[in-house]
């Protein structure tokens, strides 16, 4: 039984450490996720008002998440406080389990992101995952006297810190950068244009369509051609029956539109030229990191004859933004705040552009090294 628990232990062990660190890369792709089962939760009736204040906190939640999965795995692994942490185990992966489950089961939400954006698994996978770790956690805490720690307290101690330094450390890092790895669509060296078309191997839904019609007190279905004009429209039903695959854009939402309500989006991503992106999705509360390095930004592209386009979700507060500091651009465009979110993961977030392909991305931190 030792060597069930001890293979047990090292297996979940490392998950849960391998599962935090790839999510503590980007560590807003999961608080946008959290946002996800916040939004739904709220939408069917469940403690809306509450719903809504918790995804303010979003971010937070998912940090401390992140941390403690990275935590947990660690003090799987050297065996520190092992009664603690089993029941801590146990707890997480009822809360897990129960995550998938309601991705799977309702499918209101497309995917948990258990593993981030670079690992995606279907609902079913993360559910088959999530049940076998249950198993896991429970044997771990049943037979957790098999659990013999490695080290002396004050080091298992010592190392439980310096994890969760390190993990907090990482996340704090890329909130001001952009993700050590990319795994989104719109990362270096993409084709947005491209991105945005339907793929070549799609399989659209297919339905049945039936038209109701009653004539005299009767209702009759007519699956093609239509009666003369004594029927009646009642209703069409429409009825799925075959599920497509395959048949999203990995860019579906990304839609930039002028001052006019004008889609710019093919007119501004085909310029053949050099040309920036900045996306700022709102004005943050404290500019005075990035304002004046933006300017500088501003003012090179003005000097090289560059467009320099701003991308939001709420134009009239970025454009009073840009007027109080005397930053010119050439247009404020407007975008969903949705796909903001997916495109910038810090705010603001600049794009170096050559027609729809992603040459180069900063984050505001990094402004002051933009290659121009």
């Amino acid at each position: 039984m030792k060597i069930v628990v001890t293979i047990a232990r090292i297996l979940t062990g490392l998950l849960f450490i391998f599962s935090g660190l790839v999510k503590a890369i980007d560590p807003r792709g999961l608080a946008y996720k959290m946002e996800e089962f916040f939004e739904a939760w709220g939408n069917a009736g469940f403690m809306k008002s509450m719903m809504e204040s918790l995804g303010h906190y979003s971010l937070s939640f998912s940090m401390i998440m992140i941390t403690l999965e990275v935590v947990v795995g660690v003090a799987l692994l050297i065996g520190w406080q092992k009664r603690i942490t089993t029941w801590v185990l146990l707890l997480l992966m009822l809360f897990f389990t129960f995550l998938t489950s309601y991705v799977l089961f309702s499918g209101k939400i497309r995917a948990c992101g258990c593993f981030g954006d670079c690992i995606p698994l279907t609902p079913m996978q993360t559910f088959t995952k999530d049940i076998i770790l249950l198993i896991f956690a429970l044997l771990l805490l049943i037979k957790s006297k098999f659990i013999t720690p490695v080290a002396k307290p004050f080091f298992s101690f010592l190392y439980i810190l310096i994890a969760t330094i390190l993990t907090l450390a990482l996340q704090f890092y890329v909130l001001k950068h952009l993700p050590l790895k990319d795994c989104l669509p719109y990362k270096q060296g993409n084709d947005l244009l491209k991105l945005r078309e339907m793929p070549a191997d799609a399989v659209q839904d297919r339905y049945e369509i039936v038209f109701v019609y009653e004539k005299n007190g009767e209702k009759k279905e007519f699956k093609s051609g239509f009666p003369d004009s004594t029927w009646t429209f009642v209703e069409r039903k429409q009825t799925l029956l075959e599920k497509g695959r395959n048949n999203v854009p990995l860019i579906n939402d990304f839609s930039l539109t002028d001052a006019d309500d004008n889609n710019v989006t093919d007119s501004v991503l085909t310029n053949p030229d050099y040309y920036y992106l900045a996306f700022i999705k709102e004005v943050p509360g404290n500019t005075d990191q990035w304002v004046n390095e933006f300017k500088k930004i501003s003012n090179d592209a003005a000097v090289k004859i560059r467009k320099l386009y701003v991308v939001t979700a709420q134009r009239t507060a970025v454009e009073k933004f840009l007027l109080k500091n005397a930053i010119s651009v050439d247009k404020v465009l407007t975008c969903d705040a949705t796909a903001i979110k997916t495109a910038a993961r810090t705010n603001p977030t600049l794009y170096k552009m050559k027609g729809p392909v992603v040459q180069y991305k900063w984050g505001w931190a990094d402004f002051g090294e933009v290659v121009r």
